[in-house]
């Protein structure tokens, strides 16, 4: 028997309250959250499913992705507890956070990707 203990799920209505506060771009459907990020190209959605591959990876806590030429979604589910739980409110977060970084509006020394676009990949919100 296993002593450790079951992670806590959230109710439908729990996940959408906390989507709305914390990841307003991230919806419920079909007992996952979900994320649709728009590329410009199929090397930009690459890119996006590598860092999602990446950060999955490394919190060991692994999503399931669809994509297409110009756009990636990423479902996320704890499976072994059988609904939403904080791993996956935190891994969508810093998904959220990577995917959508624009350096060049920071300020620092990072500039950026340049606004031409024959270099754009992502299509920031």
């Amino acid at each position: 028997m296993s002593t450790q203990a079951k992670e806590k799920t959230y109710t439908d209505t729990e996940v959408e309250e906390r989507l709305r506060k914390d990841l307003p771009r991230w919806y419920l459907e079909k007992g996952s959250i979900r994320r649709k990020y728009k590329t410009n190209s199929w090397k930009g959605t690459l890119m996006v499913i590598n860092t999602v591959g990446h950060l999955a990876e490394a919190a060991w806590h692994h999503p399931d992705i669809a994509a297409s030429y110009a756009w990636v979604e990423v479902r996320l589910k704890n499976h072994a507890a059988k609904g939403i739980t904080d791993k996956d409110f935190d891994l969508a977060k810093k998904i959220e956070d990577v995917v959508q970084w624009q350096p060049g509006r920071e300020g620092g020394a990072l500039e950026g990707t340049p606004g031409d676009q024959r270099f754009a990949y992502i299509k920031y919100d």
